[in-house]
């Protein structure tokens, strides 16, 4: 996943801001996983300005998927 992530961080450069955690080893990476309850790694969550969620996806994703999440944030 972490190709597709790093071509998705450069594409959304200045647009979306991307939060990565380690949440085996990160409390706030830890604590965002109960808050939006995911249970599995890789859990991407997208959420919009105002704090909200915007939608989730678990599990390895195509790029044409996490590209369709984040064109859909407000």
């Amino acid at each position: 996943m972490a190709p597709v992530v790093d071509r998705l961080k450069s594409e959304y450069d200045g647009k979306v801001e991307f939060r990565l955690f380690d949440v085996d080893k990160d409390a706030e990476g830890q604590a965002l996983m109960e808050q939006y309850g995911a249970q599995y790694v890789p859990t991407f969550v997208f959420v919009n300005t105002d704090g909200s969620a915007a939608g989730q996806l678990v599990g390895e994703q195509s790029e044409d998927a996490m590209r369709k999440q984040l064109d859909a944030l407000k």
